[in-house]
């Protein structure tokens, strides 16, 4: 088992910058990969980024790719999401996610997820 929390969010101006952080507890993080999705109202959850497990290895969906930097601390079981540049396209809840697969952009192979943070980006 493993919990998931999220933090972080808020309200920002369009090309100002947010951190996300997602610390987890219960079971073993490093054996993890870990994901965020986000969810906008009346949209489905959408793949934003992910870390493998073991070698760390990052993927981007395309429209963040050059504007969002995930990492991860595995002594300190957390994840984060370094968003700059940010767009009012951008807001959403986001989600932070645990998988025991290498890595997956699909939200049904993740197996543990948080309660979402708000990000909402004014123009």
């Amino acid at each position: 088992q493993l919990q998931l929390v999220e933090s972080g969010g808020g309200l920002v101006q369009a090309g100002g910058s947010l951190r996300l952080s997602c610390t987890a507890s219960g079971s073993t993080f490093s054996s993890y990969t870990m994901a965020w999705f986000r969810q906008a109202p009346g949209e489905k959850r959408v793949f934003v980024a992910a870390i493998s497990r073991n070698d760390g290895r990052t993927h981007y969906e395309d429209s963040v790719a050059d504007r969002f930097t995930i990492s991860r601390d595995d002594a300190k079981k957390t994840v984060s999401l370094q968003m700059n540049s940010l767009k009012p396209e951008d807001s959403a809840v986001y989600l932070c996610a645990a998988t025991v697969n290498y890595y997956a952009a699909y939200e049904e192979w993740y197996d543990y997820w948080g309660q979402g943070t708000q990000v909402t980006v004014s123009s």
